[in-house]
Parts: C-alpha cells; structure tokens; sequence
C-alpha cells in the first residue's frame, strides 16, 4: 500500500511514534511517504520505500502569520496525484487533520477518494485542541477524519469528555522497536558520567512546563543527600534556562549533566539506573517506555496514560502530580538495595517487550485495510 504520513518532524513523543511506524511500515512492503516542513530527526535513511517531501510556505507581507495549513493541503494533493497514494495517516487533530481534510476535499472534486486516518497523540486534545478558540476545528477535523486512533486509554476517554464525537475511537498504544535495543553496547562506559559508586539517575523531555523540570531537580536533590548519584537531563527547551539555575542554587552543578538533544537515547539509557517523570500530564509516556525496554525503571507521576506502561510496584512507582517527597522516597528504596534495582529492571523490560513494534503494527495495517476498502466502495458506488 501507498501511504502518506503527516507529522511533526521534531523530538517530540507523536513525531517519534509517526517516523519509526513509517519505518516500520516500509520494512513489510509498503511504500511511505512522509509530508512535513524537516526531514524527521528519527528518519536517517530514505530509500525506495521511504520518501520524504518538503513543505515549503512562501513568505508573502500580506500574511502576519504564514499559512502552514493551506501550504500542507496543497502538498498533500501534489503528492498523493502524482505518487498514487492510497491512503493519507495524519498525526495530530491540528493542523494536520484539518489540512488533511481539506486535500481529500479537493482530490474528491477530481473524483479521487482517498481514507484519512487520524492518530491523537495528547497535545492536540488536552492542551491545543480544548481551547475555546480551536475547538470547533478540532471536533470538526476528527469528526471528518475516516478513521480516528488514540495512543492510550486514557486519552479516547478525555478525547470523549472534552468535544462533541462521532466517531469510533480506536486504541493503539504507542511503540519500540526492541530490536533497536542492545542489552549492553561495548562503548557503554558509566565512569564517562559517574563514579562507579554512584547511582545515575536520568530524565529526557522537551523541558516545557508540563514536565515539571523543578520536580525533577528537586527529586534527585533529596536522592543524592541519601544516595551518592548523578542525574542526566537530555532535552531542549523553556524550562531548560531555570533548570540550570535551579540546580546552582541548590549546589547540584557538579552532579547534573545537561546534555541538550540526543538522537542516541538508547546509549544514555543504558547506563541508568532510573528515570524520572513527574509530568503534569502525558497521553502516554513514550519517554518511559523507551527507559523502560532498556531495563531502566520509572518513578512517575499517575496521570494520563502512564499508569498503562509504568505498572505500580513492578516496572517502578507513580504518585500523584507534585508529590516529590514520595517520588523521592519511592526513588530511594529502588536505588537502595542492589537487588531490589535488578528486579525493577528485569520487570521492567518485560512489560517493555508486551509494547513491541510487532504486536502493534498489524493493529494499524488492519485499519488501513479496512479504511482503504471502505473508500474502494465509495468509489464504485
């Protein structure tokens, strides 16, 4: 099958869901064409399988801001005309739904009919999307959309709860691939970050407020005055400048690495012994998932979909948002006892496994099928 792919091409959890799927999908037979304004970070190599197209916004002074939707739908329909695509998998309600709905609205005038699947990722519901100004829009995008996808229970429910839905909503979770995963890399030297008598603790994100970076720097504070550790912070952005300041303030520079943006997560991962996510809310959790199939577990908050991969006691601990003395406490008794660290790790990449590539792909070829038979009826009838 021929199939388009519209994503954020950024570090984010939906960018890296979309760009590994798109992989994935082309490894079994398919032809994946990717239509965003940057080459994926997560997409390294194009072949005869895997392409890439540019969406280019001109700059006009009558715009204030650029019309990136009207540029996207057009893109959309130039590259769906011209490769033959057979079935168009957005990423996002906005803008990538609603511009996607208006390419199939414009094919249609062709007498082209093509399915549009919409997976929701978090974002786009819970913080974008439930704003009074764009909520039309988005109840509008995935009424429209042929088929409609959440990445975690949690998120069909809220998606339920704040607009006015049609459609069925299907659950695929997220994904790793675990065979991207080495147990151990050769390189993988811990005295480059620690001492050998020191935990190492780490946290990835994109450093925005609902992350909560304070509560991560103050978890780890309470953990070193216990635990000789280290804590790694991988990830740009807003909350990044009070993180740094935070951590001088406390008199922890010594004994936090900020290392920005990391396309080797795994190699980081490897290395530690926990991680942290104290977020104010995720959809998933995507960042725990990939700690986790690298045998590393997870203390973190219990909203939104992360109850449904960090598993209460067995994989590590959640704790209600802002709780970072029970994180704290929860942190300390893995990090204590070197048995205890093994069988939260152990536990850990088992659950990791059940979130395999393999058991979640035929989910999403089974809704293309039937979405691109549907659209096969339409067209005869």
């Amino acid at each position: 099958m021929k199939i388009a792919i519209v994503c954020y091409p950024t570090f984010g959890g939906s960018g890296v869901v979309a760009t590994e799927l798109g992989i994935a999908l082309a490894n079994r037979g398919h032809e994946v064409h990717f239509v965003t304004y940057r080459q994926p970070v997560r997409l390294e190599l194009l072949s005869n399988r895997i392409h890439f197209h540019e969406v280019h916004v001109p700059e006009y002074p009558l715009f204030h801001y650029q019309p990136y939707e009207l540029a996207l739908s057009s893109k959309l329909v130039d590259t769906i005309k011209l490769y033959g695509i057979e079935l168009l998998h957005v990423h996002y309600a906005i803008p990538h739904a609603y511009a996607g709905y208006m390419a199939k609205m414009m094919l249609a005038e062709e007498g082209i009919h093509i399915p549009m699947i919409t997976t929701l990722h978090g974002t786009d519901i819970t913080l974008v999307g439930n704003h009074p100004f764009y909520k039309p829009a988005v109840t509008f995008s995935i009424n429209q959309s042929d088929v409609v996808t959440a990445v975690s229970k949690n998120l069909k429910q809220r998606t339920l709860e704040f607009f006015d839905i049609k459609k069925e909503i299907q659950v695929i979770p997220n994904f790793i691939d675990k065979t991207k995963y080495s147990p151990s890399f050769t390189d993988c030297q811990r005295s480059l970050m620690a001492n050998e008598n020191e935990r190492i603790i780490t946290h990835i994100s994109n450093f925005r407020r609902v992350k909560r970076i304070p509560d991560v720097i103050h978890i780890f504070n309470n953990i070193q005055k216990k635990i000789p550790a280290k804590l790694i912070m991988v990830g740009e952005g807003p909350e990044k400048e009070g993180a740094e300041l935070l951590c001088e303030q406390l008199g922890l520079m010594d004994k936090v690495l900020f290392l920005g943006n990391s396309n080797e997560i795994d190699r980081i991962l490897c290395f530690s012994d926990l991680f942290l996510l104290p977020s104010e809310t995720e959809s998933f959790g995507l960042a725990a998932l990939e700690a986790m199939v690298n045998k590393v577990p997870v203390v973190s908050s219990n909203t939104g979909g992360i109850p449904e991969v960090n598993i209460q006691g067995v994989t590590g601990f959640l704790s209600d948002v802002g709780n970072v003395e029970e994180m704290s406490e929860n942190a300390i008794r893995i990090l204590s006892d070197d048995v205890v660290l093994e069988e939260f790790k152990e536990n850990a990449v088992h659950v990791a496994h059940k979130f395999d590539i393999l058991k979640v792909l035929p989910l999403y070829e089974s809704v293309y099928e039937k979405a691109y038979n549907r659209s096969r009826k339409k067209s005869f009838s």
